[in-house]
């Protein structure tokens, strides 16, 4: 079947990482317009910050590895796409539903953004409203980061990328795919993120090309269908999970999986 031409509005965070991914889906397809979501700014700067200082020169590797990333990407894709612009400093803003509504939207895509809620959730777009979890479904899901909760508990085949459809809760939408990444063999934390990151990228492209291709009722798996998982927050992410982490990085080539987890394949 020949790929419908869908007008797409991205929805994404303001980091070098969504920059790269509103791209590439720009190169491959019709994006009508972006609202970046630059939730960073309003962060207060905390008081802590011998602390701060502290715990980030004992897990500079971990650190690292995203700045890194985020420098990559920066070098990799300068600019946002030369479509239309939106900043926001929350998604939730009456500016992110007028803005998308004049558009209108065959195709809502969303990444990185804060929790979006119902107001959003409830737009209208012809295929719906689709959402990234850099994390396997339903397994890990939460922040910070899924790659790292993942590497902590010593569950290497539990890496992986999920595209579902955007719903209230954390991550937790019926899925349209999902797949795992391995990322034993990588030479350090920078190639882990990179090669975790570029998967969730491709993964997003293929599920974007699988609803151009494809007409409804595509596919929609309720994630209680596969099994329970984990919702981690961020204040759960310690200094004791950061200690784990890098012992567990440095044994992971003798990692063996207790079992394979379930995915979701596109038709």
């Amino acid at each position: 079947m020949a790929l419908k031409k869908l007008k797409i509005v991205i929805w994404c965070g303001a980091g070098a990482n969504q920059k790269a991914l509103a791209n590439k889906i720009a190169a491959s397809f019709d994006v009508a317009g972006i609202v970046i979501d630059d939730h960073s700014r309003k962060v207060k700067r905390p008081n802590n910050l011998p602390a701060i200082f502290w715990d980030k020169l004992r897990f500079r590797s971990i650190y690292n590895a995203w700045k890194n990333l985020m420098d990559h990407y920066n070098q990799q894709f300068p600019a946002w796409p030369n479509k239309p612009l939106l900043k926001v400093l929350n998604i939730n803003s009456e500016a992110t539903r007028s803005f998308t509504e004049k558009l209108a939207p065959d195709l809502i895509v969303v990444s990185g953004t804060s929790l979006i809620g119902k107001p959003l959730i409830n737009m209208e777009a012809s295929i719906g409203i689709i959402n990234l979890h850099t994390g396997l479904s339903p397994y890990v899901k939460g922040g910070p980061n899924c790659t790292n909760w993942c590497i902590a508990n010593n569950s290497f085949h539990l890496v992986g990328n999920t595209i579902m459809w955007l719903n209230e809760g954390i991550d937790s939408g019926n899925i349209i795919t999902t797949e795992t990444t391995n990322i034993q063999d990588a030479a350090d934390l920078d190639e882990a993120h990179l090669t975790v990151m570029e998967h969730a990228h491709h993964l997003y492209i293929k599920a974007i090309s699988y609803l151009a291709g494809s007409e409804s009722p595509y596919i929609s798996v309720p994630q209680a269908s596969i099994g329970k998982g984990h919702l981690y927050l961020t204040k759960m992410w310690t200094t004791d999970k950061r200690k784990k982490l890098l012992t567990n990085w440095k044994k992971r080539r003798s990692f063996t999986a207790p079992y394979t987890p379930q995915t979701v394949s596109l038709k």
